[in-house]
């Protein structure tokens, strides 16, 4: 069933009543609140008294009391406010003070929030705060989704912030199965992507990376706009750094490549995929990082394979 609307009373000075208070509560009951005014409710012969505060104010949920130089000093006002204070010092009813002129509250209102009117014809933005107030909507702007990289799961790197993590796990993530690109970040975290992450974050991040050893940028100025002046890569460092925090048990994965590495079971970049299973991402950064330790060196060939054409002595020894 349709919940009862909401009743309120309206307490103001006979004299305010053409200048604002018809119009002001003919656009409550517009928008579905159920107000009681006295010149609606009460006919010749009835009760002041009786209508007034044993119906209007006893029934009210809510009681907004237009404060105005006329009704400052009017007796009527006073002893509605009196009754609509006590009230809501029993929790009964809700109070909202609706100033109408340049005058102060009464004392018995001075702890309460009010609403002022600057112009009584003109009060769109001041009568929807009332109308929401009486409603109880709230004009709080509705909670968003946090950054996403607020609510990934993360491995520690280095102490990186969140966002940095972020950035790089996706960048190297991306370079697993096609690792001779450049990253173009707005393809990876732009508006065309489920991260969708603010632009001068993931550049802010770039530039902590790369001062890091965790990725190198090159800056360019062709593109369109939606392009983001740079593209980068991920340091030999940055990606190992990224296989010890994400790739299962990547320390011994990296000791068997070095074995078959040195057994000469795989003399380049796709027979140490093949053999162990394994993304040419890995396999191309365990021959590389390899190849910075000193342990072996590498030709690239025009077909993306790497050819190892010398392994060291000490990689030799080390799985003999």
């Amino acid at each position: 069933m349709p919940s009862e609307p909401i009743r309120v009373f309206i307490s103001h000075a006979s004299k305010d009543k053409d200048r604002f208070v018809l119009a002001f509560a003919e656009r409550l009951r517009g928008d579905g609140i159920d107000v009681w005014l006295d010149k609606w409710e009460m006919l010749p012969g009835d009760s002041l008294a009786d209508r007034i505060f044993e119906e209007g104010l006893k029934n009210a949920d809510i009681v907004v009391a237009v404060i105005s130089n006329s009704s400052v000093s009017s007796p009527w006002v006073h002893e509605e406010l009196n009754t609509s204070v006590i009230a809501r010092i029993e929790k009964r009813i809700r109070l909202i003070p609706v100033v109408i002129d340049n005058c102060e509250l009464p004392n018995s209102l001075s702890s309460i929030l009010q609403e002022r009117i600057a112009d009584v014809k003109s009060y769109d933005e001041s009568y929807a705060r009332i109308r929401d107030s009486i409603l109880g909507h709230s004009m709080k702007p509705t909670l968003g989704k946090p950054p996403s990289y607020t609510h990934a799961e993360f491995a520690a790197i280095g102490g990186l912030e969140s966002i940095d993590n972020l950035v790089l796990k996706i960048s190297c993530e991306q370079l697993l199965e096609d690792p001779h690109i450049f990253l173009e970040p707005h393809l990876l975290f732009g508006e065309s992507t489920e991260l969708n992450l603010p632009k001068q974050e993931v550049l802010d991040s770039l530039e902590v990376l790369e001062r890091a050893g965790y990725v190198q940028r090159s800056h360019y100025f062709a593109g369109g706009t939606e392009r983001w002046g740079c593209h980068c890569r991920v340091t030999t460092f940055g990606f190992h750094k990224y296989c010890h925090a994400y790739v299962a048990e990547f320390a011994t994965l990296l000791n068997r490549a070095g074995a078959t590495i040195a057994n000469g079971e795989a003399t380049t970049n796709y027979d140490l995929r093949d053999k162990l299973s394994m993304s040419i991402g890995i396999a191309n950064h365990v021959i590389a990082y390899l190849e910075d330790q000193g342990l072996l060196r590498t030709s690239d060939e025009v077909s993306e394979r790497i050819s190892i054409f010398h392994v060291s002595p000490e990689l030799r020894r080390a799985f003999r």
